[in-house]
């Protein structure tokens, strides 16, 4: 189909439910769980219509639920596939209610589901999606970035609660008003019947998940002895499978209580009658509950004791699990026209802040609305202008391997090396754009757009550094860059940096440098400099041939900058072009420096 007017997504699958009293909670609402089983059932003929073969649910993310449904709503479910790996493939859902009688809509969440596609006989390869809209193309790019977190997320926590100290009041709090977390304790079991199997014969991902928001609930209600409402599962992730005549144990307790939330804890272990002291572990998830009063104002909770041992470490994990949350969720929420645009590094937040800059840079790359200003010297200039930004980026061919590019403009200590070979005397150059800040040669026959910094001496190279503060893992670094003063401006400019660097997940994919700014208490703001701020740029290589890579370097500028970049865009100087061919001819210089690093990646 074409894209435009009637396309549709080849993936997509929509479903759209009733809300009858029997699908209700206590409080007259639609059941979590029987949300949670109409997502899955979509999810899954979505993977199945890709795939051509059955699928089974392998993992289900973080869902927040923004609105709660009524009876006599309609809830409507769209889910498509994103991206297709080896065996496996996400698939994107979006749930929304809507009232027939007032004609309005509100969206209620929105998940992302991992499914796995199983032939019994043979090992499943999957074909890749590809891509036609705007919105295709960003998720697409996205969700290797996506995957990436998920494998790492066990670690992340492990990271947290090794490295931080995990504050806890416990001794300071009044004993009187807490409850033993073996009060809130539920176990329940259920027997697999056919009619909770798939159509593979494997239980149903939705039932076990509705047994899940089942138990949970219960356990949050012996704490608050009032109906609790469900605001967040973080990830299902399912170990295994189970089958019909199978027994199902689900365990749940509140690990922690906070001010006006607490998170409940679920397992669940899968045995057969005859071998019921051999029991595997199937799923396990944590839900965040409040307590809504008739305001729907969250009412404050008793706090929670738990018990020696295990009971306190899942204590201090929840509340580790609520910082990572609310990291998470500053880190996503910033919007770019408010200060500061740098936001907190620490290990409680590094995956989620390493995420959000290479999707930021990607989903830039993906617009379909790039607009092409001018080509000179076989480098283009493109430009984007949505709402109070502008973009622009800029591209060339280099015959330059892509993995010996990517490798050299890595590493931004590397930048003063970039006037090893001009004709005229360099400076490292920051970008003022948008106050982004990266560090490339510049060779300038007048006042630089990039720089604004008139030529004084070699001495000026003396009040310029990069110093690699801290090599955060293979793919992120930060790096606290120090750049001589602007035209007009008595300090030096100097920026703490994050440079998150990717290699291609599939062929056709680019290999990614992505920085933006970050805050460090080792290298805060100090009188002697102006700290400088990037909200989103960086470099994308994508190979085209053999010793052939079309290198594109974006930035997102911001209102105060705009005349820098008009400027260039209109044609009135030639800074743009100047400074990536100078980039092209360091990378055309140096491409053989690496070459014994190629065989590491």
């Amino acid at each position: 189909m074409a894209e435009g007017e009637g396309y549709r997504n080849p993936t997509e699958v929509q479903m759209s439910q009733l809300v009858l009293p029997c699908h209700t909670n206590q409080r007259g609402e639609l059941s979590v769980g029987q949300l949670l089983k109409w997502i899955d059932t979509t999810a899954c003929l979505s993977a199945e219509r890709h795939a051509g073969c059955p699928c089974v649910t392998a993992s289900m993310d973080d869902i927040y639920f923004e609105h709660t449904i009524s009876v006599g709503q309609v809830v409507n479910i769209k889910a498509k596939v994103n991206r297709a790996f080896n065996s496996s493939m996400e698939v994107g859902i979006q749930v929304a209610s809507e009232d027939l009688c007032l004609e309005k809509q509100w969206s209620v969440c929105k998940a992302l589901a991992t499914f796995v596609a199983h032939r019994e006989l043979s090992k499943v390869k999957l074909r890749q999606t590809t891509p036609r809209t705007e919105e295709e193309k960003t998720e697409h790019s996205v969700a290797a970035e996506r995957r990436r977190m998920r494998l790492v997320y066990a670690d992340t926590i492990k990271d947290l609660l090794t490295n931080c100290v995990i504050q806890d009041d416990l001794e300071s709090r009044d004993c009187s008003d807490m409850v033993p977390a073996e009060k809130t304790r539920v176990e329940s079991v259920e027997l697999v019947l056919p009619p909770h199997a798939n159509h593979q014969g494997n239980t149903f991902g939705g039932q076990i998940m509705a047994w899940m928001e089942n138990v949970a609930t219960i356990a949050a209600s012996r704490l608050c002895r009032a109906h609790p409402t469900l605001k967040a599962i973080e990830m299902f992730h399912f170990r295994g499978p189970s089958h019909v005549g199978d027994r199902l144990v689900f365990k749940a307790i509140v690990n922690n209580a906070f001010k006006h939330s607490m998170e409940v804890g679920v397992s669940v272990e899968a045995y057969r009658q005859e071998a019921e002291a051999h029991r595997r572990h199937i799923n396990s998830a944590f839900m965040t509950f409040v307590v809504l009063d008739a305001e729907d104002q969250p009412q404050t909770l008793p706090w929670i004791r738990p018990q020696p041992g295990d009971g306190e470490r899942r204590y201090r994990e929840a509340s580790a699990r609520k910082k990572i949350r609310l990291d998470r969720q500053y880190i996503v929420s910033c919007k770019q026209t408010e200060m500061p645009l740098s936001v907190p590094w620490d290990p409680s937040n590094q995956v989620y802040l390493s995420y959000n800059n290479v999707s930021s840079l990607k989903m830039l790359v993906a617009k379909d609305n790039w607009v092409l200003s001018s080509e000179t010297s076989q480098i283009r200039l493109y430009t984007l202008e949505e709402d109070k930004f502008l973009s622009f980026h800029l591209e060339m061919l280099v015959h330059v391997d892509a993995t010996q590019a990517f490798l050299l403009l890595s590493d931004l200590c590397r930048r003063p090396e970039w006037d090893k070979h001009c004709r005229h005397f360099l400076l490292c150059q920051h970008t003022t754009l948008g106050g982004s800040a990266i560090i490339c040669p510049m060779a300038y026959e007048e006042e630089p757009i990039f720089l604004s910094i008139s030529i004084r001496s070699v001495c000026d190279l003396e009040t310029q550094s990069v110093e690699l503060v801290q090599q955060v893992d293979e793919d992120d670094a930060i790096y606290h860059i120090i750049s001589p003063a602007l035209g007009g401006d008595t300090k030096p400019q100097d920026f703490v940096v994050l440079a998150s660097r990717r290699k291609p997940c599939d062929n056709g994919d680019p290999y990614v440098i992505a920085l933006r700014s970050v805050t460090l208490p080792t290298h805060r703001e100090t009188p002697e400099y102006r700290r400088g701020e990037t909200i989103c740029s960086g470099f994308c290589f994508w190979r085209e041939g053999d010793q052939l890579t079309k290198v594109s370097y974006y930035n997102q500028a911001t209102p105060g900058f705009l005349n820098y970049v008009t400027t260039n865009v209109a044609g009135l100087s030639s800074e743009f072009y100047t400074t990536f061919k100078a980039c092209e001819q360091f990378l055309l210089d140096n491409r053989n420096d690496l070459a014994p690093s190629l065989q590491t990646l």
